[in-house]
């Protein structure tokens, strides 16, 4: 049955709607555009963050595609477009519009550049004029909706005490430094009204068995010079290390390539797939920084002061990977559960296979680039272990952030992005 629904879901897909334009198109071309100005070795951003801009984008673009072609229900108000607009000049024109105005200065004269080129292909006429004009207005509502959102906001952060106590986060700069991403914990949801109401029960006590197991395999595995983890769990962890919005960015958009989705369909899955990313983002770092539980490359030397007997302290014990926001929930769980489970609902089937990528050039100790998984639930499973071999986290944290995830996931697809029926 499940295969059924799957053929049907890609016949709808790529047959019914193609006359709209199949493989890549507007769509996948703005996402891939706006990435390299939202994040860059020039000017980089931390990858939560990262995906929070990256999902204001996509609703703009969203906006813009569905007041042309149609189909589905808006992100707040419907914006307006005359009969004949180009759905090309509209996407670009949205995309550019909001992004020029939250990326860095720095990236500005790119967008700029970026978008003359690409208008530069589309003829001139009023279907184009008309196109731009539905742009502007979809990339001015939508910025007019978050204007207030709190993104832009610097919000310090501050150890209780100095050095902190046992299951306190530390910055890896030490107290008084600052850690990533402290904002995103007061930064409105796009489809939440609390960014709290999904927030787990918190880390297991530093005193129970449950803590002491985590702690005992994450000693072991994610040690720097482990010689219990494998020299593929090393490669997985460093897979899976890559500046995650970078990374996710590019492999969804080879997703919808490889599944010949076409402008509406793929405007749609965009809008899924980010809005929901994003709002777990906001709902996991606002639990991160409530919570405020220390990373183990802290909490393994340090075990002597945590109360445990069963936790001996290794002052030599360092991560193979570090990252510098407080350990729990795990981002990459919530971040990839609410990512998986959105394309395993819009494709109608968890067995999907996808081929993914990871770059050499940002990852210099890679072997394995390019990985391909039959179903949804290996990748989740993965990426998950990937964060216990690496050292940065306990396994509590990934199995709670899974449940931010899913939970963020079931409501952005239930309630946002739905087909226009008849009497709407």
């Amino acid at each position: 049955m499940n295969k059924l629904n799957f053929s049907s879901r890609l016949l709808i897909v790529c047959c019914l709607l193609g006359q709209i334009g199949l493989a890549q198109n507007v769509i996948t071309d703005w996402a891939g555009i706006v990435q390299p100005a939202i994040n860059n070795a020039s000017a980089p951003r931390p990858p939560a963050s990262s995906e929070v801009l990256h999902a204001t984008i996509q609703l703009a673009v969203y906006n813009a595609a569905m007041a042309i072609v149609g189909g589905y229900r808006p992100y707040g108000s419907p914006v307006p477009a005359s009969h004949g607009a180009d759905v090309r000049a509209a996407v670009a024109t949205a995309a550019y519009r909001t992004a020029r105005a939250r990326v860095a200065p720095t990236q500005v004269g790119y967008l700029d550049a970026q978008y003359q080129t690409y208008l530069t292909a589309i003829p001139e006429g009023r279907a184009k004029d008309a196109g731009i004009q539905v742009g502007e207005a979809a990339a001015a509502a939508l910025l007019l909706l978050r204007a207030n959102d709190g993104f832009g906001n610097v919000v310090p952060y501050d150890c209780t005490t100095n050095p902190p106590p046992a299951g306190e986060f530390e910055p890896n700069g030490g107290c008084g430094t600052q850690p990533v991403d402290a904002k995103l914990a007061q930064v409105t949801p796009f489809t939440l009204a609390d960014a709290s109401c999904f927030r787990p029960g918190g880390p297991d006590p530093l005193t129970s068995e449950n803590y002491t197991e985590d702690f005992i395999e994450t000693r072991d595995f994610g040690r720097a010079d482990s010689t219990v983890r494998t020299a593929e769990q090393t490669d997985i962890a460093y897979f899976w290390s890559e500046h995650a919005y970078t990374q996710w960015n590019r492999n969804l958009i080879n997703l919808a390539i490889t599944y010949r989705l076409n402008v509406r369909e793929t405007a749609r899955f965009f809008a899924l797939v980010h809005t929901a990313s994003a709002d777990a983002l906001i709902v996991g770092f606002n639990a991160k920084y409530f919570y405020r539980f220390w990373r183990p490359r802290t909490a393994i030397p340090l075990a002597d002061t945590d109360g445990n007997p069963d936790t001996d302290p290794d002052p030599t014990w360092t991560p193979l990977l570090t990252v510098n926001h407080p350990e729990y929930p795990s981002a990459h769980a919530f971040w990839t559960s609410a990512l998986t489970d959105i394309v395993g609902r819009y494709f109608g089937t968890r067995k999907l296979s996808w081929t993914m990528t990871a770059d050499k050039t940002a990852v210099p100790q890679l072997v394995q680039t390019e990985r391909t998984y039959r179903n949804l639930r290996a990748i989740l499973s993965e990426s998950g272990n990937a964060r216990i071999w690496a050292g940065l986290h306990w396994r509590h944290s990934i199995h709670d952030g899974d449940q931010i995830g899913n939970a963020v996931a079931q409501r952005v697809f239930e309630n946002y992005f739905r087909p226009v029926r008849r009497r709407d």
